[in-house]
Parts: structure tokens; C-alpha cells; sequence
């Protein structure tokens, strides 16, 4: 295995302004990271599960293109589309530079439904999460997606390093 001489993470946003500003560099942030630690991975070591579960670079990616069009898309804004899978699993047609070039189309959409949401007080349009119970608010759906990538940007510095000796951002 070749080692990667690691560099320095780039550090939190440096933005303290108003809650959704603030919000949404964090995210976007923990966006880049989970990019970051799958691009210029050799395919096959990108879909390869790094754990006993299954768990893969891109399977991470694909999870979490399909978790910003639940929460943003789907329930916020209640857009008619299909509900969309959580998995993890890839199938033979799933293609890195398409998972990630579809990542980055969730995130620009999800990121313009923030930038219209004039109260993060607003409820979503659906009832979503577990069993559907609750209707949450865009500042709820926010901190929740800031929880959700930075767990799995955490799962990608790891299965980027078994993957291929890399560390940092």
C-alpha cells in the first residue's frame, strides 16, 4: 500500500453570522469532506466494503444523496417524487462519477430549498423520520443533516484510509 503523505484538514467554516448562514457553511462543509475522501479512489476500491456490514465510499454517497432529497425535497418541500431508498447497496450500473455527480445535484437542490426558507421555524410539508411521526422544522431538518454527513464523513476518513493509506482532508 502506498503512503499518503496526510495535510493539514482545512478547519471548520469560518462563518458566525446570521443561524442559517451558519448552518449551512457547517454542512456544506461536511459535504466537501465526504467528496473529498471519495474522489480519485480506483472504482473498485471506492465500492469495495471497507466493514463486516457492507458499508463502501460510495455506498456512503449513494445513502446520502437519497437523505438530502428525503429531508429537503421530499418531506420539506413535499415535491411530488418517489420516496427516495436509504440503502447503501450498489448495483453493477452504479458509477462513481455518476453517484457523485448526483450528490452534487441533491445538495445544489437542497441548498436552494434553504436559501427560499425565509423561517427555519417553517415545518416540512410531511411527516418524516422514523415511522413518520413528526413534522419537523427546516432548522431541525438543518442540524440533523449537519448530524447525519459529519457521521458519515467520519465513516469515509476511515474507509478511505483502509482503502488506501490516505488521512486528512
Amino acid at each position: 500500500m502506498t503512503q499518503y503523505r496526510p495535510r493539514a484538514d482545512t478547519g471548520p467554516p469560518d462563518v458566525d453570522s446570521d443561524e442559517k448562514a451558519t448552518l449551512l457553511a457547517f454542512l456544506n462543509y461536511l459535504r466537501d469532506a465526504v467528496t473529498a475522501k471519495a474522489r480519485g479512489l480506483a472504482a473498485h476500491r471506492a465500492r469495495t466494503p471497507g466493514v463486516p456490514s457492507g458499508t463502501s465510499l460510495l455506498g456512503l454517497v449513494k445513502h446520502l444523496t437519497a437523505a438530502e432529497r428525503y429531508w429537503f425535497v421530499w418531506a420539506y418541500e413535499g415535491a411530488d417524487v418517489a420516496h427516495p431508498d436509504l440503502g447503501m447497496d450498489l448495483t453493477g450500473e452504479d458509477d462513481a462519477r455518476e453517484l457523485l455527480a448526483a450528490y452534487r445535484d441533491a445538495v445544489a437542490r437542497s441548498n436552494e430549498i434553504v436559501e427560499r426558507c425565509a423561517d427555519l421555524g417553517l415545518r416540512c410539508a410531511r411527516p418524516a423520520g422514523k415511522a413518520g411521526a413528526a413534522v419537523r422544522s427546516m432548522r431541525w431538518v438543518l442540524v440533523h443533516m449537519i448530524e447525519e454527513t459529519a457521521r458519515h464523513a467520519g465513516h469515509a476518513d476511515i474507509l478511505r484510509e483502509q482503502a488506501d493509506g490516505r488521512v486528512g482532508r
